[in-house]
């Protein structure tokens, strides 16, 4: 298990700490018109699309060949490539060749995400609450997509590459997982303030 680490590399990734805050400061006057159904549909979309993504690293990891036991059970994968396995190994082993197909998968997700958000909502503030709503629920579903099937993260002190574009985004899983939480309080938050004013 490693040290925890605060920073996130490059030092700009630490600002999304501050987005659900904004975001809810924001929402918070006039609150957030976005219906319960709305934000259910959103997180479904969001949780089935993060374990697809789970999936897509996992065949990535083995296609490497940084993924042991794959030729085995499922359970010889977890079991062997939890503790063996760091994420962040996966920019110096991956081949070119995959290295820009990871990046277009990526660009590709956030394409997905956006086009979620402008079926679902109307008003700016909506689709953009939508929008961190669906973003949230995907990266907590990965982690936890990821730890059911290879056991991995070990811990929440792991590192992670948490994003390619422009550059590798490094950080411990507990800041993604932190961020993500934070923001779907404050579209929880910000929905209900809403509704107390109707």
């Amino acid at each position: 298990m490693g040290e925890f680490t605060l920073l996130a590399e490059p030092w700009w990734v630490n600002l999304f700490i501050f987005v659900p805050f904004v975001a809810y400061f924001i929402w918070r006057k006039s609150g957030l018109a976005i219906s319960r159904r709305t934000l259910t549909v959103a997180a479904f979309f969001g949780v089935a699309f993060g374990f697809v993504e789970a999936a897509v690293v996992v065949y990535l990891r083995a296609a490497v060949g940084i993924l042991p036991g794959y030729d085995g059970t499922l359970g010889d994968v977890a079991r062997l490539s939890s503790e063996l396995y760091q994420n962040a190994q996966l920019l110096s082993e991956m081949p070119v060749s995959l290295f820009t197909v990871e990046v277009f998968r990526e660009a590709a997700t956030m394409i997905m995400l956006l086009s979620v958000t402008l079926l679902a909502a109307n008003v700016l503030r909506a689709r953009c609450a939508v929008f961190l709503w669906t973003f949230a629920s995907w990266d907590i579903s990965y982690y936890v997509g990821l730890w059911a099937t290879v056991r991995w993260p070990p811990s929440l002190l792991a590192p992670d590459v948490l994003f390619l574009i422009p550059v590798a985004w490094v950080s411990q899983v507990w800041f993604p997982i932190l961020v993500s939480a934070l923001t779907m309080a404050a579209v929880v938050f910000a929905r209900r303030s809403g509704e107390r004013r109707l």
